[in-house]
């Protein structure tokens, strides 16, 4: 129990510390991972949350090994109220009621399948056969790879909409799955005696190549989920796909049986089929923006007209405006004397 909740802790840690030192990063894509891998690689706060994700594997190890798959998984679910607090305070995210809601009963679902576990009567597995694991996980990881295409072949649309990251999440968490899977049977390797021969033994099983295989494809496409979208809603979703892979298809391919009792099994089916109802529920994108308020500016004075066409008020006598003639005032007929003023011509 100690180590499944320091696992929380630290993949909670290292998820907020990633998100945070992808937002002063320039956009990364999976389509340029070389440059991806240079740009986070030289980012000291995203080694450090690198290197909590990495601490948080090395105590799910220890998780795996005294703890059924399905026991498991709902207490690393927990771990989501940690991370919505944490990108809450450190990200400034807000989650919608819609989400919360979804949250919530996301942890009621997989509280279910934790109460439809007893102590006792729950079998702790080893090991499953190889085939069995790889008929399980390769078409695992080729849907999550397409999933992931297709959400960034609809991301390059430019009228389509802000994306929530639903499609991301999945498509990691089924990564993810696989990779814990991996983790579980790497744990049925770890012995205190005869290390070289479990050493050949490990090698020997497809488990160190799926972790390989996780490990490079995850790291290249949950960093650019991670900076496109809300960690508090991609990291939620991607864990519990992660989870109900692993609690499902871990327990049947590594013989860890469902239980006998009705009850039992009606909560751990119950809970399942209510995760999976909620996450298909969510919402796919993100409401638009709303413009801010218009910006206040004091309207511009009007022109007033000259004074010679001005319109005149009731109260002002309307005077009778001379013709123009184009001839300066004085000079030419309408300055010459008539006949009776007095002129010269008039004697």
């Amino acid at each position: 129990m100690a180590a499944a909740l320091l696992a929380n802790v630290l993949y909670s840690t290292g998820f907020v510390l990633e998100k945070r030192a992808l937002a002063a990063m320039p956009q990364v894509t999976v389509r340029q991972p070389a440059r991806l891998l240079r740009l986070v690689l030289g980012s000291p706060l995203w080694i450090g949350g690198s290197l909590a994700l990495a601490s948080g594997f090395g105590a799910q190890l220890v998780v795996y090994r005294t703890l059924p798959i399905a026991a498991a998984q709902g207490i690393f679910v927990s771990g989501l109220v940690i991370l919505v607090l944490l990108s809450s305070v450190l990200l400034g995210e807000e989650t919608s009621g819609r989400e919360r809601y979804a949250i919530g009963a996301i942890l009621i679902a997989l509280l279910m399948v934790v109460l439809s576990l007893k102590e006792g009567s729950d079998t702790v597995s080893r090991s499953a056969p190889a085939p069995l694991i790889l008929l399980v996980c390769v078409p695992s990881l080729a849907l999550g790879v397409w999933l992931y295409a297709s959400a960034e072949r609809r991301a390059r649309h430019r009228h389509r909409m802000p994306t929530t990251g639903v499609e991301y999440g999945v498509a990691v968490g089924l990564l993810y799955g696989v990779s814990s899977l991996a983790i579980k049977g790497v744990s049925s390797y770890l012995t205190s005696s005869g290390l070289g021969g479990a050493v050949v033994d490990l090698l020997r099983s497809p488990y160190p190549y799926l972790l390989l295989f996780t490990g490079a494809f995850g790291l290249v496409m949950s960093q650019a989920a991670l900076q496109r979208c809300r960690a508090s809603l991609i990291v939620p979703v991607c864990t519990t796909v992660t989870c109900l892979f692993t609690a499902v298809l871990g327990t049947l391919a590594f013989g860890e049986a469902l239980p006998g009792d009705p009850l039992r099994l009606a909560l751990r089916i119950g809970g399942t089929a209510l995760a999976v109802s909620v996450l298909l529920a969510m919402p796919k994108h993100d409401p638009p923006a709303q413009p801010g308020p218009a910006p206040q500016h004091d309207p511009p004075e009007e022109p007033q007209p000259p004074p010679h066409t001005r319109e005149l008020t009731t109260d002002e006598p309307r005077r009778p405006v001379a013709e123009d003639t184009g001839v300066p005032a004085g000079q030419g007929a309408a300055a010459s004397p008539r006949k009776g003023d007095g002129g010269p011509g008039e004697y």
